[in-house]
C-alpha cells in the first residue's frame, strides 16, 4: 500500500517509465452491459486525446492491455477487433500520439487462460517483448476491480479512474474522474 501522503509527482515519472492502459472505459466509452463489436460503435472519451498527448510526452512507453471477451462469446472477431484497434490508432496518429503495443484478451473467465485481467499474463508478456521495462516503473490506468487488482499482483502503481472512483472496496493507489485528471497530475 502506498503511503497516502505521497502524490504521483513525487514517483518522479520519466521517460523510463511504462504506462499501461485499459481500454473500454479509460479511453473510450463503455458500452454497459455490451461490448464495442465494431468501428461506429468505438467512441473516445471527451479529454482523452489531450491526455494521451501529455502521457506520451511524460512516459516511456504506452501499451494497452484490454479484455475482449466478446470474441470468445461470438459477437465479434479477432479481426472486428483489429478494425477497431486501427481505427483508434488512426485517430491517434493524427493526433502525433503513438501507442507502442495493443495486447488483448479473446477469452470468456470460464476458459481459465492466463491473459484475461485480472491475470498478469499480457503484462508479462509485454515485459517479454520489451526487455527495459521495470516494473517497479510501471503504472496501470483502469476502470474496474479487475484492472487494479492486475496492477497490484504485478506491484504496478494501480490508478481508477471513471465511474468507479467513489467505489471504496476498489484499492487503488489512486483515483482520478478520467484520463486526464490522472495525466494533469503527473504534470505537462
Amino acid at each position: 500500500m502506498r503511503e497516502p501522503e505521497k502524490n504521483l509527482r513525487s514517483f518522479l515519472i520519466d521517460k523510463s517509465w511504462t504506462l499501461f492502459l485499459d481500454r473500454d472505459g479509460v479511453i473510450n466509452k463503455k458500452i454497459e452491459n455490451g461490448y464495442v463489436t465494431k468501428v461506429e460503435e468505438f467512441e473516445i472519451l471527451p479529454g482523452v486525446i489531450e491526455a494521451l498527448r501529455i502521457l506520451r510526452s511524460t512516459f516511456g512507453r504506452l501499451i494497452i492491455v484490454t479484455n475482449q471477451r466478446g470474441i470468445s462469446r461470438g459477437l465479434m472477431t479477432e479481426r472486428d477487433l483489429f478494425l477497431i484497434h486501427e481505427y483508434m490508432l488512426s485517430i491517434f496518429k493524427t493526433q502525433s500520439i503513438f501507442i507502442d503495443r495493443i495486447y488483448f484478451c479473446p477469452h470468456d473467465e470460464k476458459d481459465n487462460c492466463n491473459c484475461r485481467k485480472p491475470k498478469t499474463g499480457m503484462i508479462e508478456q509485454a515485459i517479454k517483448d520489451f526487455k527495459d521495462i521495470d516494473i517497479k516503473k510501471c503504472i496501470l490506468v483502469g476502470d474496474s476491480h479487475t484492472d487494479i487488482l492486475t496492477a497490484k499482483k504485478m506491484n504496478m502503481i494501480s490508478v481508477l479512474v471513471g465511474g468507479d472512483t467513489k467505489n471504496n472496496n476498489i484499492d487503488a493507489d489512486f483515483h482520478f474522474d478520467n484520463l486526464l485528471e490522472f495525466a494533469l497530475a503527473i504534470g505537462v
